[in-house]
């Protein structure tokens, strides 16, 4: 009976006061104060609903309201200060509240858990990141399409194996990225059914007896649904797992184009030259200019599934509900939504100002044999068997890498020796850009298929034709 509670806010059954170096270990201020809009935004929808259903009265209810929308000022001024002694962004916010109103901030908690808080705030937090990288993919997709439109015609080599293949527009190159993209945003797209779902009024995990309107708070937070479960609500973390996953297939998509850009941009290529701005140069070798913003965010791109995997690997042995091991959900997620926003930025301000070299394009495609398919597509159709075909154009290739010749040097008599069907408009054939040109299956790099196809892209993104 004697003994003195912690005068920590959850202190009342403990008499003993742990080390100040455990209190940072369990601490998780230090991180979750990114959310601490959101935990404001959520605590004034909660206090509003509690005096609208008569749990406490309107009058407090609107002290609650004023004093959190105080603190909601001061945030965005810059002007609160969070401490380790208070833990966590929740208990924060209630000790400032309690600073600016009174006794009253007690009674912000009455029906609620922080087990719920935080579950919301969270769902707040990544509903406002999908919704920020989704318009930053979109961006990055028009980027594309505008420098794919202005090169339909500049003919890149394509490559299976790192090889020369077939000569491609290089457009149509650009436009297998719109589509990488385009997925991504709609992997984030689905991932807000799960995110935009409210847990608030689920409390520890077993509900309140509280009369409270879920129903109301969601609404009032812009939420399109309530989680139906309590035990769910509070331990679900399915919806952070759905934004890693999907920034992490980004990641993937990016560090691709940016380990095409850093090739391009390299002496043996030279196809393209990126901007001084997302450039550096070498402390030692003044000629140096390097691709390192791609190198960033191909780099960057590791740290972004280390998130995913953390993040599954804490949640794989977590029984039901609420269980500490979840404070570790916050990092991860913080960071990776900053890390694929930055890298979605930067990659779109290099493609905007990157310059193409399409006469180097052009002429890499000139002594590559990337034309021989041509010529095994011209016998095909003149009715020699397409395995005879191929046999006979291998043959060709052989002999023109032994004397150090194209295939469209060759004359017209070595090549009838070779298959009598060939005639001269085999050169015509043999030319990179007619062998482009013809290519306009659906989903080709022909240049009306690739018309078509940012036709397509720009109706999606909104764009004017």
């Amino acid at each position: 009976m004697g003994q003195t509670a912690t005068k920590k806010l959850w202190g009342g059954r403990f008499t003993g006061t742990p080390e100040e170096w455990v209190d940072e270990f369990g601490a998780s201020i230090q991180f979750d104060q990114t959310m601490a809009e959101e935990d404001i935004a959520g605590s004034i929808a909660h206090a509003t609903m509690l005096g609208q259903t008569g749990i406490i009265t309107e009058q407090e209810a609107a002290q609650l309201v004023a004093g959190l929308q105080a603190l909601r000022s001061k945030l965005a001024a810059g002007q609160l200060d969070f401490t380790i002694a208070a833990e966590d962004i929740h208990l924060n916010i209630e000790q400032l509240l309690h600073q600016e109103i009174g006794p009253v901030a007690g009674k912000l908690h009455t029906a609620r858990s922080r087990n719920d808080q935080v579950a919301l705030d969270l769902h707040l937090y990544t509903k406002k990141q999908l919704t920020a990288t989704i318009d930053l993919l979109q961006t990055l997709q028009t980027t594309l399409v505008t420098v794919a439109e202005q090169h339909i015609e500049t003919i890149v080599p394509g490559y299976t194996h790192l090889q020369h293949a077939q000569p491609i527009s290089l457009a149509h190159h650009l436009l297998a990225y719109v589509e990488m993209f385009r997925r991504d945003s709609e992997r984030f797209q689905a991932a807000m059914v799960h995110t935009d779902v409210s847990p608030l009024g689920s409390a520890a995990l077993a509900g309140t007896t509280f009369p409270i309107d879920r129903q109301q708070t969601q609404q009032l937070l812009g939420l399109g649904d309530n989680y139906t479960n309590s035990l769910d609500a509070v331990s679900d973390r399915d919806f952070v797992l759905e934004y890693l996953q999907s920034a992490a297939i980004t990641m993937m998509h990016l560090s691709r184009l940016s380990e095409e850009l850093i090739l391009w941009a390299s002496h043996e290529f030279q196809f393209i030259s990126l901007s001084d701005t997302y450039s550096t140069g070498s402390s030692i070798m003044p000629q140096k200019k390097n691709p390192d913003m791609a190198e960033l965010i191909r780099g960057k791109t590791g740290r972004v599934y280390g998130h995913l995997m953390a993040l599954l690997t804490t949640l794989k042995g977590l029984p039901l509900a609420y269980n500490k091991d979840l404070q570790e959900d916050k990092e991860g997620l913080f960071d990776s939504a900053e890390t694929v926003q930055a890298c979605l930025k930067v990659m779109n301000g290099m493609l905007g100002t990157m310059t193409v070299q399409a006469d180097r394009m052009q002429a890499a495609t000139m002594g590559d044999f990337s034309n021989a398919t041509e010529l095994a597509d011209y016998l095909a159709n003149k009715g020699v068997p397409f395995r005879q075909a191929h046999e006979i154009t291998g043959k060709l290739v052989l002999d023109c890498l032994t004397t150090k010749r194209n295939l469209q040097d060759l004359t017209l008599k070595e090549l009838q020796t070779a298959s009598a069907v060939i005639e001269q408009d085999i050169y015509t054939v043999l030319d990179p850009h007619t062998a482009v040109a013809r290519r306009n299956s659906y989903g080709g790099t022909g240049f009306a298929s690739v018309k078509t196809q940012l036709t397509a892209a720009k109706q999606r993104l909104g764009l004017a034709d």
